[in-house]
C-alpha cells in the first residue's frame, strides 16, 4: 500500500500577513523561507495548506 505524502515548501515570508496564517506556517513545521518538509498527506493538512497556498508551493509524494 502507498502511503500519500506531501512535500511542502516555505517560498514566501509570513510577514505582513495576520497571525493565523503565521500559526499555521509554524504548525506545518515550516520555520525559515526556502526549507521543505514532508508530511502525511491528510484532509487536516489540506486545509492547513490551503489557508496558506499564497505562502507555500506543494508537491504531492507516493511512498
Amino acid at each position: 500500500m502507498t502511503k500519500k505524502m506531501l512535500k511542502i515548501t516555505l517560498v514566501r515570508s509570513s510577514i505582513g500577513f495576520d497571525q493565523t496564517q503565521k500559526d499555521t506556517v509554524r504548525s506545518l513545521g515550516l520555520r525559515k523561507l526556502h526549507k521543505t518538509v514532508t508530511v502525511a498527506d491528510t484532509p487536516q493538512v489540506r486545509g492547513m495548506v490551503y489557508k496558506v497556498r499564497h505562502l507555500v508551493q506543494v508537491e504531492e509524494l507516493e511512498q
